[in-house]
């Protein structure tokens, strides 16, 4: 292994951080880690027509968002075009690459050749020999790579094992175009070398560009960095994963509501495991995580396990650290805003207080907000129709005399108040539940809620008196 480990992550800035490269990046960021090593970032945008700032500034949010952070600044891949140009040209000097003159009629020929013959489309390799001085008058080339003829490329992969590619199936393909743009195969290796890249981490759609990569590489005399290409995300059906599936960029995410350690935990999980840990902190991910571990196989994305992984770790976030995430993340979330404007120290408080029995029933921070939304509404509550079907004829002769009973407590606590409904309840021959239910309707507008007693000493006497006093008069 080299002395020191580099990673990168190379997204293409034509849309957002979609959850596969989300987790192209987390494997690059946890191997680094893991190795004491360092992760560059690098911008694929020689495609102009698709490449947009809009999308670059996505993809560094989302990056930011999760915690996968870069070293150094990010490297754009267009700006490096000068130095692919000088790469392709030098290797034409030692006679490793070629111009070649072939027209788009001549091009499109040999392409309909090889379908008559069912064969895949393949430069015939005309100009590999000829001399310039031949080319037509005014044209320009573009510059081929001269693919050894027979033998095979191998790349040794730690996720595929070794992958051997018959040489008669690579044909000089062309690395610089003939209006002097280089082609994405170029330049990934170009940056890859120039960037000091030891470990290419990435998707195994990009496998057969490794053997293509390979073969620039050995005609430049530079060492081939180490390869592990890892299998897609497919659907929970078997299928590629698609916008039903969760093909959603990160931003989606934070909308709905996922913490950035419990998606990167989830993200972790398909493709690598740990025994039987399902479970992890971003430091039990760093500490094991090797890339030689991850399966071969496509892993399937479920909604279900993501949800379920998230409530795990609301539950078992430090309430401080929780409600500050929550509050940060409050704009994106549906509802949010409008908490957001009345959150005063009063009701950062209240929130904090109530965070405990919130996050017991809430497996997003969605959630979260429709579960404290109660605390922010103004009164009169708005009441929905479970909870109205609570506050029923007799239901109301019964809060009549629970509102009684807590007026009298002055010391107010959920012990207190709740020492207040149990001797009201047994005085008056009432269940707790026939008590419960309607105090919490009046006190939260909805039919499930925390524990009542937690609701009442979180919105204190004052209020919580008031919101009763609004159901029976």
């Amino acid at each position: 292994m080299p002395d020191k480990v580099v990673t990168r992550f190379a997204p293409s800035p034509t849309g957002y951080l979609h959850i596969g490269g989300a987790r192209t990046a987390l494997f690059n960021w946890l191997y680094a880690k893991h190795t004491g090593g360092t992760m560059l970032l690098r911008i694929e945008d020689t495609d102009r027509e698709r490449s947009t700032d809009a999308a670059t500034a996505a993809i560094l949010d989302g990056l930011s968002w999760l915690g996968l952070t870069w070293d150094g600044e990010p490297v754009s891949q267009f700006e490096r075009a000068p130095r692919h140009r000088e790469v392709a040209e030098e290797l034409v000097r030692t006679g490793k690459a070629y111009y070649c003159y072939a027209t788009p009629a001549e091009l499109e020929e040999m392409r309909e050749s090889a379908r008559a013959k069912g064969l895949p489309p393949r430069y015939d390799g005309r100009w590999r020999d000829r001399d310039p001085s031949e080319a037509p008058p005014g044209a320009k080339g573009a510059i081929r790579i001269k693919a050894p003829t027979d033998g095979e490329t191998v790349v040794h992969d730690r996720v595929q094992g070794d992958v051997r590619f018959p040489n008669k199936d690579l044909d000089d393909f062309i690395i610089l175009r003939s209006d002097g743009n280089p082609t994405y195969m170029h330049a990934v290796v170009v940056d890859d070398h120039d960037m000091g890249i030891t470990h290419i981490i990435r998707g195994d759609d990009h496998l057969t560009n490794a053997a293509r990569q390979t073969v620039i590489y050995q005609a430049m005399g530079w060492e081939v960095p180490s390869m592990s290409h890892i299998p897609l995300i497919h659907g929970a059906d078997g299928g590629k994963l698609s916008k039903r599936h969760g093909a959603l960029g990160v931003e989606a995410y934070r909308a709905m509501g996922y913490l950035p350690e419990a998606l990167l935990n989830y993200l972790a999980r398909l493709g690598w495991s740990h025994g039987d840990d399902e479970i992890m902190s971003i430091a039990d991910m760093i500490a094991w995580f090797d890339i030689g571990d991850v399966n071969k196989g496509a892993a399937r994305f479920d909604f279900a396990k993501l949800e379920a992984l998230n409530g795990v770790h609301m539950r078992r976030m430090n309430d401080a650290a929780l409600l500050d995430i929550f509050i940060a993340t409050l704009p994106y979330l549906e509802g949010g805003p409008a908490i957001a404007a009345r959150l005063d120290d009063r009701g950062r408080a209240q929130l904090l207080a109530a965070l405990p029995g919130l996050k017991e029933r809430a497996k997003t921070l969605v959630e979260l907000v429709e579960g404290a939304a109660f605390l922010f509404v103004e009164r009169p509550l708005p009441v929905d129709e479970k909870a109205a079907a609570l506050l029923s004829g007799e239901a109301r002769a019964i809060l009549r005399g629970a509102h009684a009973a807590l007026a009298t407590v002055s010391d107010w606590s959920a012990a207190s108040a709740e020492a207040a409904i149990r001797d009201y309840a047994q005085s008056g021959g009432h269940k707790l539940g026939a008590v419960a239910q309607p105090l919490r309707a009046a006190l939260t507008g909805k039919s499930t809620s925390p524990g009542v007693f937690d609701v009442l000493a979180v919105l204190g006497r004052e209020e919580s008196l008031a919101r009763i006093a609004d159901q029976i008069d």
